[in-house]
């Protein structure tokens, strides 16, 4: 009889949430949103004017010619080659006829400096003009530095920082992604946050409605909690991953479809390259599960014990702290985690969620210190509920002035 209580709170929770406007409509937005980054650009590409990016090269100096075409083409752009110290009449007159969108002259001027000048018609775009302006610079200094004796590609490439650690002590193989670690924490933030506060609002809203007298009257008060809790976890399951479904979707496929639109974006694809695997996906949503019970059940209490929206906004200050400190504390993290600093609060269950996931995709936590941190967690949720689970046994049929802290550690003991 138990389970089928929790069962049927469970139930409802989920259906009438995933029922609700609000909840299609953030679900559909979301991957219409992401969607729309991949498809827009293409479009616009398909439509737009192509013969700007067909250039022609007066080479006068006999050796860039080689080196800036293949960087072009790799670009995008289509590229001709035209005799060097004729009349550029002809040219012009290739210009204005539309065969191409213009031409540029390479001289000892840009050897020297990396300077040149694209003859058109037509004012390029700042993108165009970056991206002619760096092959031309970078074309250059590798004619220069070769003629120096220097390995250019090494050079330009940046270089390599070789690490000799004067001590043994034990280190981790590190691989560092800044975006993955930073844009994962902040979503883990927003969807804990957001799911959270829906299981105090369901909270409130029972019991402003006097509908929880009559819920209580037929099972256990934490049963109620728990069923909501379970509920509510469901539905942000659902919703999470239609939306990882999606990103995954769209970074196997629609980013090489736009791509192949847009040759000029090649350095795009290494963003396909840093997107996590199954791995990391699969411990993003343990660390979100166990992030969302742990305060699930702390705002559950908030919703308990409150009998307006506006106690409500007040008394979750404190949580609100717990979920924006590890946020503030991200970048320090990753751009440090191993530090004794970091290992601590990323042990500490409240803040685990988020920096431990940002050590794991920052490549600097150990297995030992992650799986250290999910049995913190999981003791933390188990903790938290009994506790939670005695508040809101109380706290769901009180009404009144809302109690202070030596009251709820009575209602603790006494429940």
């Amino acid at each position: 009889m138990t389970w089928r209580n929790v069962w049927a709170v469970i139930r409802r929770e989920y259906i009438q949430r995933v029922r609700s406007k609000a909840f299609v409509i953030s679900t559909v937005s979301v991957p219409l949103f992401m969607g729309a980054a991949f498809l827009l650009p293409m479009f616009f590409a398909n439509r737009s004017e192509q013969r700007e990016r067909r250039i022609a090269i007066v080479d006068e100096t006999g050796v860039l010619q080689a080196r800036l075409a293949p960087r072009l083409l790799s670009s995008g752009w289509t590229v001709s080659a035209a005799p060097a110290g004729g009349d550029q009449a002809a040219l012009r007159g290739r210009v204005a006829a539309g065969e191409i969108g213009g031409f540029v002259v390479l001289d000892e001027r840009t050897l020297a400096t990396g300077e040149v000048t694209l003859y058109a018609e037509d004012d390029p775009s700042p993108f165009d003009r970056l991206t002619l302006r760096t092959a031309v610079a970078r074309a250059a200094m590798e004619e220069g530095l070769e003629r120096s004796g220097l390995d250019a590609d090494a050079m330009l490439d940046g270089g390599e920082l070789r690490i000799e650690l004067l001590a043994d002590a034990e280190t981790s193989a590190r691989n560092p992604d800044f975006w993955v670690a930073y844009i994962g924490g902040f979503i883990l933030y927003m969807v804990i946050l957001m799911y959270a506060v829906a299981v105090m609002r369901a909270t409130l809203e029972e019991k402003t409605s006097r509908i929880v007298e009559v819920i209580v009257s037929s099972m256990k008060p934490w049963h109620l909690m728990l069923g909501k809790i379970l509920g509510v976890g469901a539905v942000s399951l659902t919703q999470l991953s239609i939306w990882i479904l999606t990103g995954m979707v769209l970074g196997t496929s629609g980013l090489p479809a736009m791509l192949a639109a847009n040759p000029q974006m090649t350095d795009l694809a290494q963003i396909r390259e840093g997107l996590p695997g199954l791995g990391f996906l699969a411990l993003f949503l343990a660390f979100f599960l166990l992030g969302f019970f742990m305060y699930s059940g702390l705002y559950a209490c908030v919703g308990a014990m409150c009998n307006t929206h506006e106690e409500a906004q007040q008394a979750q200050a404190p949580l609100v702290i717990f979920l924006v400190g590890p946020i503030l504390l991200l970048i320090p993290v990753i751009q440090s985690p191993a530090s004794t600093m970091a290992t601590s609060l990323s042990l500490f269950p409240l803040f685990s969620p988020i920096l431990m996931w940002a050590r794991v995709a920052g490549g600097g936590a150990p297995a030992w210190q992650v799986a250290l941190s999910l049995l913190l967690m999981t003791l933390s949720v188990v903790a938290i509920a009994w506790v939670a689970g005695r508040i809101y046994s109380v706290g769901i049929l009180m009404t009144g002035k809302r109690p202070t802290l030596p009251e709820l550690w009575r209602w603790v003991k006494e429940a």
